[in-house]
């Protein structure tokens, strides 16, 4: 058996395997379904990596997790390749964009569906926060339903909009739409402070960390699903956690508050053939999380949770000494595709530059002993340190003797960057910068270093830069003041990078 989708023939194998023993539910049946599904599903994928879960001998033979396309997979099978965090290589994602990807990824059958909360290529900017709900010892679908209300209330409160859908396990999953230029950092820290102030408000219903010893009855909201490495179970998507097929499902309100009455969450549970039958006739509840867009109030997140990346930018600092500014998330005004840069000229235990690049609501940042380059091939070290709040962008002034980085630093240069390719996880990032006084390509991207140290080299690609006379080498691009008359002011002066 075949199917045919622009060109693209797909074979299907085993179609009479049973999947489902208790209902004898085939192999077939599940490609089946994915092919009818496809016009629902297919939207909530696009572009997304894929993982999937592979049952080869049904429910109850081994599954495995597939993240990397398998070597026979065949050339027209879109990919995407993402740099694997902390370890050399890469995983090359399977991306789900039309039919015959779907039906391939049924026949080899990978039941379960998990996309990312991102696009590609744009890995650091989620399109939606998740809260997933995961019912604890005697817990169960309903509670999870009681817990999604209060975040509901939250939500409301915020003039936020929230899309429940059922796992197809045993647990819920709320989706809040935000389709913005949002970050990882973001999200998480919003929905980590939900989480944690509905713990706060109903201690004898609501987990937010995930010690299972705490969970008898109680609904752990997984709020850590928020992050750049989590996949959650696609809408539409089987599963294979019962005896019998389900699948995840969008469910109104109202269907919440029925199920709630009437003390049952049989309503809830959908098979394929009632999930088809059930969008034929309401459609896709889910469209509005393609294209609804919703702002975070960043304000409640960073009052209610701690700013995880600037731990140690905070951790080394003691604020009653220095007047670098503290750390809190910025707004982030381009995280994918660009942002603002500063290079400050620094004169601490030895003279370097830091250079710092605006992404996820924070300043990526290097040390760089000898400064950029301005000659193409002239390859500089670039020394990885702590990520510094976005208000370091117009910082300049003197850091107090013993305290870290003690000395002197000027606003060198100052501007914007677009972003042409790479990421600052995968270690490789390709810019074009436009400063006041660097204009250009560089690439900056990171090397093995012998003692395993994040070492990076910043190197000017395309042609040379427009060369620095030595007195603009001298010179702050806020205040024009010199190195000698920073540290004689002996001052310390941020306007704010907002």
């Amino acid at each position: 058996m075949a199917t045919r989708t622009k060109a693209r023939e797909v074979k299907f194998t085993h179609l009479d395997k049973t999947f489902f023993p208790r209902s004898g539910f085939t192999k077939g049946e599940m490609i089946k379904y994915y092919v009818d599904v496809s016009a629902y599903i297919l939207p909530h994928l696009k572009n997304r990596p894929i993982t999937l879960i592979r049952f080869p001998d049904g429910i109850e033979g081994e599954s495995f997790y597939e993240k990397n396309a398998p070597r026979f997979a065949p050339s027209w099978l879109k990919t995407y390749a993402v740099p694997r965090r902390n370890e050399e290589g890469e995983i090359n994602y399977i991306l789900i964009d039309d039919a015959a990807s779907l039906a391939w990824c049924a026949n080899i059958a990978g039941l379960e569906i998990h996309p990312f909360l991102h696009r590609v290529p744009y890995l650091d900017r989620p399109t939606h926060v998740a809260f997933d709900f995961d019912p604890g010892e005697g817990a169960d679908l309903l509670t999870c339903a009681q817990v999604a209300f209060h975040v509901k209330e939250i939500l409301d409160e915020l003039g936020l909009e929230g899309f429940p859908k059922v796992s197809g396990s045993k647990g819920l999953q709320l989706y809040v739409p935000l389709n913005s230029n949002v970050t990882y950092a973001m999200t998480s820290a919003f929905a980590k402070a939900v989480a944690e102030l509905l713990e706060q408000r109903h201690p004898d219903l609501v987990v937010s960390d995930m010690a299972k010893i705490r969970r008898k009855k109680k609904v752990l909201i997984d709020w850590s699903q928020n992050n750049r490495s989590k996949t959650t179970v696609a809408v539409y998507s089987m599963r294979g956690k019962r005896d019998e097929p389900f699948v995840s499902m969008p469910v109104t309100w109202e269907e919440l508050k029925k199920a709630l009455r009437s003390k049952s969450a049989k309503p809830l549970s959908f098979t394929p053939d009632a999930a088809l039958k059930r969008l034929k006739k309401v459609g896709d509840l889910f469209a509005p999380v393609l294209t609804l867009k919703q702002t975070l109030p960043r304000a409640f997140a960073a009052k209610s949770a701690p700013v995880e990346t600037l731990k140690k930018y905070e951790a080394k600092r003691d604020f009653t000494k220095t007047k670098e500014p503290k750390p809190k998330l910025g707004r982030t005004k381009k995280s994918a595709t660009g942002g603002r840069f500063v290079i400050q000229k620094h004169d601490a235990t030895r003279l370097h530059y830091d250079f710092r690049l605006e992404m996820e609501g924070t300043l990526k940042s290097w040390a760089v002993p000898k400064g950029v380059s301005t000659e193409p091939g002239v390859k500089r070290a670039a020394f990885e340190v702590e990520d510094h709040p976005v208000d370091y962008l117009k910082f300049e002034g003197t850091i107090p003797q013993g305290q870290y980085g003690g000395g002197t630093v000027m606003v060198w240069d100052l501007g914007t960057f677009d972003l042409l390719g790479g990421t600052h996880s995968g270690g490789d990032l390709k810019l074009l910068l436009h400063g006041k006084k660097l204009t250009g390509e560089w690439h900056v991207f990171r090397i093995r270093s012998e003692d395993d140290k994040p070492v990076w080299l910043i190197v000017k690609s395309g042609q040379a830069a427009k060369p620095i006379g030595a007195r603009q080498e001298n010179r702050s691009v806020l205040t024009q003041r010199t190195m000698a008359r920073i540290a004689k002011d002996n001052d310390a002066q941020w306007t704010g990078a907002h």
